[in-house]
């Protein structure tokens, strides 16, 4: 037998070296066969990908025109910033088990809705709700599931609005609808969530039971100050006088020179 790793000994074995080992393991038709197969689902797995991440640039697209109209036509803007992900394979491979599925490109489309995903951070809790009727009165976004997490947090205190959505993905050769799961929060809520997903997935943390009820005290008051931050800013709008036609006028075109991003 050859040596496994070639001669450069670099821990990469070479084509003839696996070829002969499959050779040996199997009759030459099954190991075309197998070998074939394999490498189809290889492909296919990759072009699943990228119809995903297609899918995420499509909605990424779609919060960066909201994110640039309300910079143009607003006082304030509600988005403070937009993140997208994939989700791992080992990710994809873990919740199919835990579905008790087979891993398949079909059963991935059918059972895993956050491939890809899309998280929106907003600076007061309304606006988390604003940004959300804005996007699902587009017409070409379809809501597949929606859990408001913030009028029902959950147990452990997160909060967080989500959002599955259907969206159609244009290819050379046609359509394609793409599930995105969307989540949108606001800076404090997003604060809590990512130290708490830090800390959660540390093994062989003391004291567990007390963290957690620690976690989930910070959060109610992290969500008081949400409400506190919000009521602050009402009032202050409340208090300045309202704008006349003149004052909207000059303010859209104090803006006129901003640059359009």
């Amino acid at each position: 037998m050859k040596n496994l790793f070639g001669d450069d000994d670099d821990g990469i074995i070479s084509p003839e070296v696996l070829t002969e080992m499959l050779s040996e393991a199997f009759a030459p038709d099954e190991l075309y066969r197998q070998t074939k197969n394999m490498m189809w689902s290889m492909v296919q797995y990759k072009e699943m990908q990228m119809v995903y991440e297609c899918a995420l640039k499509e909605i990424r697209t779609k919060f960066d025109v909201l994110n640039t109209e309300f910079e143009l036509q607003h006082k304030r803007n509600p988005i403070a910033s937009v993140n997208t992900r994939l989700k791992r394979t080992q990710s994809i491979a873990a919740k199919l088990i835990k579905y008790r599925v087979p891993f398949s490109l079909e059963n991935i489309e059918k059972h895993v809705n956050d491939v890809a995903g899309i998280r929106v951070i907003c600076s007061y809790i309304d606006d988390v709700y604003k940004i959300a009727d804005a996007l699902l009165a587009q017409d070409d976004v379809t809501l597949v599931e929606k859990k408001d997490y913030i009028a029902n947090p959950k147990p452990n205190g997160y909060r967080s609005l989500h959002l599955i959505v259907s969206i159609p993905v244009f290819f050379a050769d046609g359509k394609k609808e793409v599930k995105v799961e969307v989540q949108i929060r606001t800076i404090a809520m997003d604060f809590w969530a990512s130290l708490e997903h830090r800390m959660r997935y540390k093994h062989n943390i003391p004291e567990q039971a007390s963290i957690s009820a620690e976690l989930k005290q910070c959060a109610e008051v992290i969500a008081d100050t949400d409400k506190k931050m919000l009521s602050l800013r009402d009032r202050i709008e409340a208090a300045e006088d309202a704008p006349t036609e003149e004052d909207i006028l000059f303010e859209k075109l104090r803006r006129l020179d901003m640059p359009i991003k």
